[in-house]
């Protein structure tokens, strides 16, 4: 992961008409999810948002769309009163996990931020029932105490959150709800206009979402960007992996997957294989999490 960092008297104006989130009604006390999408809805990069103060802003997002997401940014900065700039060697990001997780932020919602010391503890969604944090200090501040954990589980709880950030592999492949951002507090649907406002919105709400996202398993290891394919029609992929990694528990593979809704419908017996048509069979688990049209 990397950090792209707003600053200046217009960071949060020149943020709120470029991203899916409302960045002018985000406290200092939560953090928040969003999107950077085409003019055709596509997300080019997701983010997690947070301000440490009310005119420096920092996005943690993939580190390897972070250049090219960084400068397509600056192109619209124009006249604005705002300095963007690549921050992930001014700071430190661990993740926390379990144990750690709630000591530092204890009983709290996810999205929202406290300040411990000089860094700020991010709560997240949790993955397998482990909760989960983020913790964003500067580059030279003393690290959070505790043992440590391997990057794989890390990377493994992330995909069993259900909530998947954009990389270079999903790049320009998916519009928010497919990958159920609406859901999980990464679309607001109530702010002015961003690139690709008009698609999302219709997508909502003039028609019926036919991708979502789900989480799936397999025996076999997957990748991100791999085509998932369906018995009913091998010929044609009906989705795409969003986000894979090893099971925490070292037991296969888990994978967060964007795939039509018919093809999650008719899962059963081995019906979805990844890479391939006959590539590893792959089983839906619960989402963690209730979708929008749910709740």
């Amino acid at each position: 992961m990397g950090i792209i960092r707003a600053t200046g008297e217009d960071a949060v104006k020149f943020l709120q008409g470029q991203l899916t989130q409302d960045v002018a009604s985000l406290s200092l006390s939560e953090a928040r999810l969003a999107a950077f999408c085409n003019a055709k809805g596509r997300v080019q990069a997701s983010f997690i948002v947070f301000k440490r103060a009310n005119e420096d802003i920092l996005m943690i997002c993939a580190g390897d769309i972070l250049a090219q997401t960084l400068k397509r940014l600056s192109m619209f900065v124009m006249r604005a009163k705002v300095k963007l700039s690549d921050a992930s060697a001014e700071f430190a990001l661990y993740g926390l996990t379990g144990a750690a997780a709630d000591q530092w932020v204890p009983g709290a919602a996810p999205w929202s931020r406290q300040d411990i010391g000089p860094a700020s503890v991010l709560r997240l969604y949790p993955g397998a029932g482990v909760s989960r944090a983020c913790w964003c200090a500067p580059a030279d501040a003393l690290p959070p105490e505790g043992p440590e954990v391997p990057l794989t589980y890390w990377h493994g709880l992330s995909v069993r959150s259900g909530i998947a950030m954009v990389g270079q592999a999903g790049y320009e492949a998916f519009v928010p709800q497919m990958l159920n951002y609406e859901s999980v507090g990464g679309v607001n649907f109530k702010k002015g206009c961003y690139p690709g406002q008009e698609v999302v919105a219709r997508s909502q709400f003039r028609g019926t979402l036919k991708r979502r996202a789900y989480v799936v398993h397999a025996e076999q290891a997957l990748a991100a960007g791999e085509e998932v394919f369906h018995a009913g029609d091998p010929e044609q992929p009906c989705g795409l992996v969003a986000a894979a990694a090893p099971c925490p528990d070292g037991a296969g593979f888990d994978a967060v997957v964007s795939i039509q809704t018919a093809a999650a419908a008719d899962a059963a017996d081995g019906r979805l294989r990844a890479a391939s048509p006959t590539g590893p069979t792959l089983t839906l688990r619960p989402l963690p999490y209730a979708l929008l049209e749910d709740i």
